[in-house]
C-alpha cells in the first residue's frame, strides 16, 4: 500500500493508523538504502513524549518506546511542528547530524506522524576540509548557519533531566538562590519546551526547584492567567 492509495474515509483515528502502518513498512527499507551512518525513525505524535514506534539504523542510540527529542517536543508543544528538510543539528557530544523530518497530518490537519532521517556527517565534513585545503581559495566562504543542538534522549528520565537543566541554566541563578520570579521563569520555560507533557513532570519540577507540587501548579495557573489577560 502506498501513501497515495490511503482512503480518507472514516474517522481521523482510522486514517492515522493507516498512515502510521504504511510509514512503519518504509523504515527498514529506507535505512538499508541509505548509508550505514544514517538512521530512520518513526514517531507517533499521538503518543508524545514516548513517541518512537519504529527505528532502523543506529546513530543516536535510541529504540522503540523511546522519547521524542527536545526539539520535536518543543515544536509539538508550541504548535510549530512541520516538515523540515536538510537541517543541521549537533548532539551534545559535538557530532554533527544532517536531519530531515517529514510530518504527516490526518484528515483534520492534526499532525499524527513524523518520519525522521538522521545522518552522521562528521566523516563528510572531514573530507570537505581536506578538499578545501587542497583547492585554491575563491574568496571568503559564506557563513554557515549555526546548527541546533538536539537532545536524542534514550528514555524519559534522561530527557526530563536535560530539559530541567536547560531551563534552570537559562534562569541564570542557582536554585538555592532563586526567588519566586526566577522559579516562575523556569516553569514558563519548561512549559514552552513541552516538559509538562511528560509523566510525573510536576513532581520532577517541584523536586528540582525545591518547592511543592502545589506550588508548581500555582505557578502554572499564574502563567495561564497571564496569557488570558494579554
Amino acid at each position: 500500500m502506498t501513501i497515495g492509495s490511503l482512503s480518507t474515509a472514516g474517522r481521523p483515528a482510522d486514517y492515522a493508523e493507516q498512515v502510521l502502518a504504511t510509514l512503519a513498512t518504509l523504515v527498514e527499507p529506507l535505512s538499508r538504502t541509505l548509508p550505514d551512518d544514517c538512521e530512520v525513525v518513526l514517531h507517533d505524535l499521538r503518543r508524545l513524549p514516548n513517541s518512537i514506534v519504529a527505528i532502523a539504523g543506529d546513530v543516536t542510540g535510541r529504540s522503540v518506546g523511546g522519547p521524542a527529542t527536545d526539539l520535536l517536543l518543543r515544536k509539538a508543544a508550541d504548535g510549530t511542528i512541520a516538515t523540515t528538510v536538510g537541517y543541521e543539528t549537533r548532539r551534545p557530544d559535538g557530532r554533527s547530524l544532517r536531519s530531515t523530518t517529514v510530518v504527516v497530518r490526518d484528515t483534520e490537519g492534526t499532525a499524527v506522524a513524523a518520519l525522521c532521517i538522521n545522518a552522521d556527517v562528521m566523516i563528510w565534513q572531514a573530507v570537505k576540509a581536506i578538499a578545501e585545503a587542497m583547492l585554491p581559495s575563491e574568496g571568503p566562504a559564506e557563513q554557515a548557519a549555526q546548527p541546533q543542538e538536539e537532545k536524542f534522549a534514550r528514555d524519559i528520565d534522561e530527557l526530563a533531566q536535560h530539559l530541567l537543566a536547560e531551563a534552570i541554566d537559562v534562569a541564570g541563578a542557582p536554585v538555592d538562590l532563586m526567588h519566586k520570579k526566577h522559579k516562575i521563569a523556569v516553569v514558563n520555560d519548561l512549559k514552552d519546551r513541552g516538559f509538562f507533557m511528560l509523566k510525573e513532570s510536576v513532581g520532577m519540577a517541584a523536586q528540582a526547584l525545591h518547592v511543592t507540587r502545589f506550588t508548581v501548579y500555582n505557578y502554572l495557573n499564574e502563567l495561564d492567567n497571564d496569557e488570558l489577560g494579554k
